[in-house]
This record gives structure tokens, sequence and C-alpha cells, in this order.
């Protein structure tokens, strides 16, 4: 079985997943023409929406509170510290590449998965790759694979691997057993999940914005700190990117390092593509009242996630001076030596407590992703949500004890079969993209507050909700 998975993993990740995620970023990027970057004030107009008129849904704030809580994990800590040893400091310049093109990947996706969305049988929305899939390509089979490769990975198996990173930080920095960090993680769990989407997305609200800022302050504090050595930093990032520094010692100071390694902490971190963040951008009250706003929403998350958070852990790395190839100093280790170069034994704690939030919020993230594909495969009513709520925190507390490798290969290999049937369905959408986009930008130059009506669009009709898009 070990076999079997660690084949699936090589052509997913080593083939398929890297250089589809990456042709496809730039597919949208010029057909959207640059709209990641040319329309950026979009992206902050749409997050500042309301869903007063509208309770079906969460606000636009709230959805991409609770899209970062899920790609804002213990990736941007660790796995940002392995791509700097790996592949050297120009790895951070190819993670900014891949973020810039990912965005408009978050956008399409997230385009669609408003348009396909229904209302389950307690009346608030639902929807995600499933959907559009089923009702935009007429293959409701690609959306139960995807539904339950979604389940497995980000439902269950995901969520015990950030208890595991949970559990050790906290038996590192206060020496707390990880059992008891499992059961009390557990508990603070089942109270927000067994709340529903409506708790999750409020908690989402508040957590992560204040775990970004003080993250993102303290990389700022190292900053002005160390102002004099910025310049020759971001000298240093662009020269290793194309190979025109000095190699630091092996492979970590080649461009195919570089390229390689910033493109993978890229990809993994912000999402994009992978079918994931859609899930809860359905559950959205857009605002405008138009699938094409909440698109600019999740654009805005990769941003966030990639471009602010993970560039935060990379400059508090490259200003401590503390990378150093074949030291053996790396992941998490590497970041709190970091930190304790800035602010002293402190830090230490503070990555601790960094890890903390960043897992903990991935873990409601990934759950509310998982509610909705119970939804799509007919067993998302009281009793299937139960069970999973219940499968959830079994899985929280296991993952915190034990060691999870081989699960989480398994976990590999089922996320990348479900964005792999993403990227396909997106790109046979893309024309109904493209579309939509070029409706609300025409409104926009027009004067006009953006507003879509299944009405404008009659060859939908069947496909999409018709009640939901009939609203002023």
């Amino acid at each position: 079985m070990d076999a079997i998975i660690d084949f699936l993993n090589t052509v997913f990740w080593g083939y398929v997943l890297i250089y589809g995620l990456l042709a496809v970023g730039v597919y949208f990027t010029i057909r959207l023409k640059f709209l990641q970057i040319l329309h950026f004030p979009e992206m902050i107009r749409s997050v500042l929406g309301s869903s007063e008129t509208d309770h079906a849904g969460i606000t636009p704030f709230q959805a991409l509170c609770t899209s970062l809580a899920s790609r804002v994990g213990t990736g941007n800590i660790a796995g940002v510290a392995v791509a700097l040893y790996l592949g050297g400091p120009g790895a951070i310049f190819w993670m900014w590449v891949v973020a810039s093109l990912g965005m408009a990947t978050a956008f399409a996706e997230s385009t669609l998965a408003q348009l396909y969305k229904i209302k389950d049988e307690d009346g608030h929305y639902r929807g995600g790759p499933a959907f559009y899939m089923a009702k935009g390509l007429k293959a409701p089979w690609a959306g139960s694979i995807f539904s339950v490769c979604l389940i497995l990975s980000f439902g269950l198996i995901f969520n015990a691997v950030q208890a595991n990173s949970i559990a050790d930080a906290m038996e590192g920095a206060f020496g707390a057993p990880k059992l008891a960090t499992g059961l009390v993680l557990a508990a603070i769990t089942g109270i927000i999940i067994f709340g529903g989407i409506a708790v999750i997305a409020r908690v989402a609200e508040i957590v992560v914005p204040f775990m970004a800022v003080g993250y993102l302050g303290m990389a700022l504090f190292a900053v002005a700190m160390n102002i004099g050595e910025v310049p020759a930093m971001f000298s240093l990032i662009i020269a290793s990117a194309f190979g025109f520094a000095p190699a630091a010692g092996g492979v970590a100071g080649s461009v195919a390092a570089a390229m390689l390694n910033g493109v993978k902490r890229g990809l993994f971190s912000n999402e994009a593509g992978m079918g994931s963040a859609p899930n809860i951008a359905a559950v959205a009250t857009p605002d405008p009242h138009h699938p094409v706003s909440q698109g600019f929403v999740q654009a805005l998350g990769v941003f966030i996630d990639t471009i602010l958070i993970c560039t935060a852990t990379a400059f508090l790395i490259l200003l401590s001076g503390l990378l150093e190839p074949g030291s053996g100093l790396t992941g998490t280790q590497l970041t709190q030596a970091a930190m304790e170069h800035h602010i002293g034994s402190a830090g230490t704690y503070f990555v601790a407590v960094a890890i903390f939030f960043f897992a903990f919020t991935s873990i409601i993230g990934n759950y509310s992703y998982a509610e909705g594909a119970l939804v799509y495969l007919g067993i998302g009513g009281h009793a299937g949500r139960a069970v999973l709520r219940v499968a959830v925190l079994v899985m929280v507390i296991w993952g915190a004890y034990e060691s999870v490798a081989t699960v989480f290969n398994a976990a590999d290999a089922s996320m990348g079969l479900m964005a792999s049937v993403n990227l396909i369905a997106i790109v046979l959408l893309s024309g109904l993209v493209s579309r939509l986009t070029r409706d609300y930008l025409e409104q926009r130059r027009a004067g006009k507050k953006p507003r879509f009506t299944a009405a404008s669009m009659p060859e939908l009709a069947g496909q999409i909700d018709a009640d939901i898009w009939s609203r002023p």
C-alpha cells in the first residue's frame, strides 16, 4: 500500500500538479487580462461588503477569514523555512510569482462556486467544486470523487496533522503532554464545530485577523530593527532567484532548487486551484450581488497567505542571518531560532503560540470544507454532520498523540486526485468565468453596482438556482 501511495504522490506532486497548477495560473492570468493586478482595489471593496439583506450566508469578510483559517497553517512557519533551507533566498521570489498566478486561479474557482451554490435543508448556502462539476459539466461522478477526497484529506487526515504540530509545539515550548494537548484541543474544537458554519465563521473573523496582524507585526518589527540590511536582503533574493548570487553550499544556490522549492511552497500554502477554498466561498452572501465578487475576495486570500504571511516568515529568517544550508537547522526549529535572534528567549514561546493559532484555525477551516462535501453527497443532514464532527475530534486526539507520516502520505494522494479533477473542471468552465468577469467589470465601468441575475444568462436555466440569483 505504501508503494502505491508513494507512486501516486510522485505522479500527482512531481508532475501533474506542479506543472498543472502553474499552467492553469498562467492561463487564467492571461485569459482574465491580469485581473489580479489591474483590479486589486476591487478585492478590498468586495471584502468590505455585508450580508444584511440575505442571512442565508456568511459575510464576505467571514468567508475570507474562514478560507484563511484553512490556508494559513504550520506550512507558513515550518514550510517556508524548509523552502529557504533547500532552495536558498531565491525561493521566496518564486513563491511570490506562483502566488501572483494563483490569485487568478482562486478567483476562477470561487466565482464558479458562487454561481452554482444551492440552499441546504436548513436554508443555508452550500456549494463548491463538486456542485459546478455536477451542474456545469454534467459530471456528478466527478463531484462525488472530489467530495470523498475532500472529506478524507481536509476533513479528517490534515486535521490530525495540524493537531500533531500543535502537540509538538506545546511539548517543546511548555513541556505539555501530547495526549493532554490533544484532549484540550478536541474540546475547544468541538465547541466550535458543533455550532456549525455560522459559529466557525464568527470565530474565524475574530481569531484570524488577530493572529495574522500579530505575526505580521513581529515581522515588521524585525524589518524595522534591521532596516539597513533590507536593501541587501532584497538584492540577495532577486540574485539567488536567477542564479546571480554565489551558491551558499551545494544545491541551495541553484536556480532550479530555488524555483522548485519556492513554487512548491507557494502552491501548497495558498491552495489556489486545489478546490478547497471554493467550498466556503459558496457559503458567502456576496456584496455586490454577483458571483465575481466572491472571486475577488478569495483572490485576496491567496495574497494574504503567501505574499504577506509566508513572506513575513522568510524575512524573519533572512534578517536573522541563521540560514545556513548544511547546518541541519530547518523547519520550525529554524523559524524559532530566527525569532529568538530578534526578540530573545521569548521567541520560542511566540512561535509555539503562533503554531497553535495557525494550526487550530486550520482545523476548523478544514472542517467547514468537509461539511459542504457532505451536503453534495446527500448525507449532510444533522446525523451526517454529527458523525463527521465526532470523527474530526477523534482524529485530532489521535493526531496529537501518534505519528501521522504514513497517513499524511495517503492524504497527499487524496488531495492530489481532488486537485487534478478540479483543475480540469475550471479550465473547461473558463469561458463562463470570462463572461461573468466581463459582465461585472462592464457594470463597474458604467458606474453601476454590479448585479447578476439568472435571467441575464438564460442558457444556465436548470443549472443554477434562479431564486438565489433573482434577489436585488
